[in-house]
């Protein structure tokens, strides 16, 4: 019963969403919490929702003082030299625009945090792609896709380090074995990105001549936006330094990160605008961009909350489960990475890690298959978790690109599923993940 509530949970949201009856905000409570009470847990969701809140408000502290920092950010032309550069070599050419946008997201990537990796990857990349009339879609898409492949398969990473964690595997061990699979991951979103690029190229029917002049038109754009902030050059440099401080901080992981965001922020909100009055109409105007996406937030840890305290979500893994047949043994590890896209889509990295790959992982010891081998095919699917509703900086990334969640799945979605399909037979190939 509470996996059949559970599955309906997901499935009614989604059809919210998609077809636009109800915003992801309003759907994300009202939906859990209508179940909740069919399944006869009424007295019992506040207390639930209230857990589920607590589980996302750190990352909601830290998507509000982030929005704050790299909105000054973004207005002191900090990230303008890296999209400069890449519009000079890419010579306006969609195709090397796209390319290049890729590059950027997997090398941004690396840090391992969603947030941070989408605030950069659009500071510095969406002007270009507005400038040229390229849909932003494709930006968001290949983020997206560049966080799960390479942040989500990194030790360091949030969701590879929940599966070294509560299978108490080595991370050493784990990790080899995943670089031939990020590998393909990364090869099929550059492949991603020449294809998009190419429709793009042709939906906008550019001629060499028309690039040509866009070129000429940006860089003289560019040229004077240097000339404005040049009297204040410094202040450039500063805020480079101090970002490059704070993802420094970040890798080192000596304090929390929301906590560097709102020291961060406090000290650029200091140095960009010292005038009082300033500092408050800045304030207010990054405020209206951090607000809808912080509410999201704390709407999707009820959503959690419910899902994960009436225990819908262990029914649904132990349901799965148990429809097995006894000889899926040999295939099993590709059974987690494919089982791992529409599970980890539909719940939190905490609900999927802590709570239904223990279970995945102990039905695969009955097959004999290593917990490793278990742990590297669940983070495969960890790119559709990104498009999921319980991703958190998403809703950062559809701010950013000004979109709602059912654009943006309904064009990611396929690139992704893709995608996993590409990483799991580099796995086969390369022994990350094993089959008989």
């Amino acid at each position: 019963m509470l996996s059949i509530l559970g599955f309906l949970t997901i499935i009614v949201f989604t059809i919210l969403v998609m077809l636009r009856k109800m915003q992801a905000f309003t759907a994300i409570i009202f939906v859990p919490i209508v179940f909740a009470v069919i399944g006869g847990f009424g007295s019992q969701i506040g207390e639930f929702a209230a857990e589920g809140i607590l589980l996302v408000s750190d990352t909601a502290v830290l998507l509000l003082f982030a929005i704050l920092y790299f909105g000054i950010m973004m207005e002191s032309g900090l990230f303008d030299p890296v999209s400069n550069a890449i519009l000079k070599i890419a010579k306006g050419d969609p195709v090397k625009i796209c390319m290049g946008a890729a590059i950027l997201a997997i090398l941004v990537a690396l840090d391992g945090d969603g947030t941070t990796t989408y605030m950069i990857v659009c500071s510095a990349m969406l002007p270009v792609f507005r400038k040229l009339g390229i849909n932003p879609l494709i930006l968001a898409t290949l983020a997206i896709m560049a966080l799960g492949i390479v942040a989500g398969s990194t030790p360091w990473g949030g969701s590879a380090t929940r599966a070294i964690s509560v299978l108490g595997l080595d991370a050493s061990e784990y990790f080899l074995p995943m670089l031939p699979i990020m590998a393909g991951g990364i090869i099929w979103t550059l492949i991603t990105a020449f294809i998009l690029g190419r429709m793009e190229r042709k939906r906008l029917g550019l001629t060499n001549e028309q690039l040509r002049q866009e070129v000429k038109t940006q860089e003289e754009t560019a040229s004077t936006a240097q000339n404005a902030v040049q009297a204040r050059k410094w202040v450039i440099y500063f805020n480079l330094f101090l970002t490059l401080a704070l993802m420094a901080l970040l890798i080192a992981d000596i304090i929390e990160l929301y906590i560097l965001f709102i020291i961060g922020f406090a000290i650029a909100l200091v140095v960009n605008y010292p005038n009082l009055q300033k500092q408050r109409e800045v304030m207010k105007e990054h405020a209206a961009n951090a607000i809808p996406v912080v509410s999201l937030v704390l709407a999707a840890g009820i959503f959690t909350g419910i899902l994960q305290g009436t225990h819908m979500v262990d029914s649904m893994a132990e349901d799965i489960v148990s429809v097995l047949p006894e000889n899926f043994g040999s295939f099993y590890t590709v059974f987690i990475a494919l089982i791992g896209l529409p599970l980890s889509w539909l719940m939190s990295n905490d609900a999927y890690f802590f709570g239904a790959l223990p279970v995945l992982a102990e039905a695969g010891n009955v097959y004999g298959v290593a917990p490793i081998e278990v742990a590297r095919a669940s983070v495969i699917g960890q790119t559709i978790h990104l498009i999921g509703p319980t991703s958190a900086p998403l809703w950062v990334l559809i701010e950013l690109v000004r979109t709602d969640l059912g654009k943006l799945q309904k064009f990611a979605i396929i690139w992704i599923i893709l995608s996993a399909l590409v990483m799991i037979l580099f796995g086969l190939l390369f022994g990350g993940i094993s089959i008989g």
